[in-house]
């Protein structure tokens, strides 16, 4: 029998993901990527899933850790993204991180050689037609304007939106090692050992207050009249809105200096440290880890320069902001993803609500795996809530919002998940855990149950014929 191809508009991290999974699934898909044909406000090449702000996928740890854990899911479901993150990784201590040109590259590649996926390059500017009677629509927190208000005006819903900000990338050959040094916060050792996967460069107070003061002063991106009331992400703030909260809110923030001592000089404690950390595989890239930014391009080499050990510093790239927009997808999208109103249409990835690369992925690894599943005449449900990709759409389609609550762009976190009973309250010596060893023994026990469920809905998923 000779199966209809699904649509998935989207080449990024959601959208190269659900092309994988249907396709896996032995259904054709036909995956459109407008770039190729025009470009975005962030991304710098035409590569399928390219990495457009940080280089991290965050903690790799699924025995106690949220993000790890739907790594390890993502895994276990054969994900594109995930598996082709391991085989590009670089250093960076106990997170998955990789070289970005080589990842992006590589996912290309295997999408391009499966024989069931075609790639064509065009932007959908519109609802797409009738005959695509299955489509993912995976285009991103920079979703085309055309096709954006499309899908605003089918909804009646006024966009949502926030602002994103992305890190500047030094070259390592311009960096001052006899000032900074290699060193991972506590000497905390990655997957392959790495006890020393970050640069950090130190500042005592005098250092520290001149930059702040600087950073304030330093003229910044200005937005357009009908930017100005969308919010940022809190978990990607510019580095100067920070400093704007609080002159200790960067030295409890990412330039805590705790956990790091520096060879140069053991007896000084740093007033606040700054860290970079591995951008591709020959390590000849390091990105300023949380060093978000919207100052204009001519602030940022005088004002980072001004930190010890990048007095001579060379961006690759400079930090830059841009607008994300995404649904509301409690009211618009059911627990399959699909458009209540317009059912052929699902949706996968940051527009839906999710925050962060792998998260986008888990959406459309799930997008892709449903309407494959449609496709073939079977029934799927999305894996229950107690796993972190099913936490993750219970949240987005309203499941975990109370009466009155604002939907905003979420990471995936345990606070997501039902709540637990069944964990070890008591330590070895028998004492009852409090505090956050309280805290680590539940999540463990979260984390075992979210991976033993999903591992069940893995072997019982695409069995139960459709009504």
């Amino acid at each position: 029998m000779t199966l209809k191809p699904i649509h998935v508009i989207g080449g990024g991290m959601a959208g190269s993901e659900a092309a994988w999974q249907i396709a896996s699934a032995g259904v054709p898909v036909i995956l459109h990527e407008m770039r190729g044909t025009r470009g975005t406000d962030a991304h710098q090449t035409d590569k399928l899933a390219e990495l457009v702000c940080s280089n991290s996928f965050r903690s790799d740890d699924h025995t106690a850790n949220a993000v790890g854990v739907i790594h390890e899911e993502m895994r276990r479901a054969n994900g594109i993204i995930i598996t082709t993150a391991k085989d590009h990784q670089v250093p960076a201590g106990s997170a998955l991180a990789v070289d970005r040109e080589g990842f992006s590259e590589a996912v290309t590649a295997k999408l391009e050689a499966h024989p069931l996926v075609t790639i064509v390059r065009e932007e959908i500017a519109g609802i797409p037609p009738e005959d695509w009677d299955s489509v993912i629509v995976a285009t991103g927190p920079l979703t085309s304007l055309a096709l954006a208000e499309a899908i605003r005006a089918h909804t009646g819903e006024t966009d949502l939106a926030f602002f994103d900000a992305i890190a500047p990338i030094v070259y390592f050959d311009s960096i001052d090692m006899d000032k900074a040094w290699r060193q991972s916060r506590y000497d905390k050792a990655g997957p392959s050992g790495d006890t020393a996967a970050y640069i950090n460069c130190p500042m005592t107070e005098e250092q520290y207050n001149a930059f702040l003061d600087a950073l304030l002063a330093a003229p910044k991106t200005e937005f357009k009249d009908w930017e100005k009331d969308t919010p940022y992400f809190e978990g990607c703030l510019p580095i100067e809105v920070m400093a704007e909260r609080g002159r200790e809110t960067l030295r409890f923030g990412p330039m805590k200096p705790v956990g790091l001592t520096n060879p140069h000089d053991p007896t000084v404690k740093a007033h606040a440290i700054v860290q970079l950390r591995q951008d591709n595989a020959l390590g000849t890239l390091w990105n300023m880890v949380g060093f978000q930014t919207k100052l204009k391009y001519a602030a940022q080499t005088d004002i980072f320069r001004m930190i010890p050990g990048l007095e001579k510093a060379e961006f690759a790239r400079l930090g830059g902001i841009h607008r994300n927009t995404f649904l509301n997808s409690p009211k618009l999208l059911d627990r399959q993803l699909r458009m209540k109103s317009m059912p052929r249409l699902r949706f996968a990835g940051q527009v839906t609500g999710v925050e962060g690369y792998v998260e986008s992925a888990a959406m459309g690894l799930l997008a892709g795996r449903l309407a494959a599943a449609e496709r073939l005449g079977q029934k799927l449900e999305p894996p229950p809530p107690t796993t972190a990709i099913g936490a993750l759409v219970n949240h987005i389609t309203g499941g975990h919002l109370g009466e009155g609550q604002t939907f905003q762009p979420m990471n995936v976190n345990f606070g997501l998940f039902p709540d637990i009973e069944e964990y070890d309250r008591k330590g070895p010596d028998g004492k009852r855990l409090r505090g956050k060893d309280k805290g680590r023994s539940k999540k463990a026990a979260q984390a075992i149950r979210a991976l033993n469920d999903f591992d069940a809905w893995l072997a019982g998923e695409a069995v139960v014929a459709a009504e």
